[in-house]
């Protein structure tokens, strides 16, 4: 649902009421300032304003975008719906989500990938990547402090990134390719889980995310 601008709307609020709006655009015009323009002519913003919001460049629109995604993505599910699932089932559910949430606007999407792919924006493409593997473990319920934080992110980070490439390109129906992708590598964190267990039980080898990390790459998907 979308929440109407103050009368007199700071940056930040103009940011994220056109957030959402922005990869339609670039669809058309690229993440540029048409795009903006041409969201802000579509919501009655003023187009002044609107460039103020976004006067960082594209990465900061694909960025705003991605974050506007983020909310769209926790709001799917209530407290409840997710608690009665078990946890594979939460990050499957909460990664389809997302999914659903870019599916209308593949085209923006594909663009945002490629201006991120370019050597001067991969720090933030990984940031990126980061706050939404953060964001989907924090809405399911992970409450990890310990080495276990940041293990969990960054294997679902590279598996969401992976499962991008997929749905970027899938034209099977209801995304089933991508869907049968994902759940492939889900299977990869619920492995860690089980792998991480013995090794804490055994309290003898030293366990290495390289090495897992590699394992889970070159198997076949």
């Amino acid at each position: 649902m979308t929440v109407a601008l103050p009368e007199d709307p700071t940056l930040d609020e103009v940011r994220a009421f056109l957030a959402p709006e922005l990869a339609t655009q670039a669809a058309f015009d690229g993440w540029n300032e048409e795009a903006v323009l041409a969201a802000a002519d579509l919501n009655n913003i003023d187009p002044d304003l609107a460039r103020l919001a976004f006067n960082e460049g594209p990465v900061d629109m694909i960025d705003a975008w991605f974050q506007a995604v983020d909310v769209k993505m926790a709001d799917k599910y209530s407290a409840d719906e997710l608690a009665a699932m078990k946890v594979r089932q939460r990050i499957k559910s909460l990664v389809e989500a997302r999914l659903e949430a870019v599916a209308a606007d593949r085209e923006g999407l594909r663009r945002a990938v490629a201006i991120l792919a370019a050597p001067p924006h991969l720090r933030r493409a990984a940031k990126m990547g980061w706050r939404t593997a953060d964001r989907i473990w924090r809405v399911a319920g992970d409450t990890a402090t310990d080495y276990n934080h940041y293990t969990k992110r960054t294997l679902l980070a590279g598996i969401y990134g992976s499962t991008i490439s997929v749905f970027l390109d899938d034209e099977s129906e209801d995304f089933a390719d991508t869907r049968a992708f994902l759940d492939r590598r889900i299977e990869n964190i619920m492995q860690f889980e089980k792998v991480k267990a013995k090794v804490t039980r055994r309290g003898g080898d030293r366990f290495s995310l390289a090495r897992f990390v590699g394992r889970m790459r070159y198997r076949g998907a």
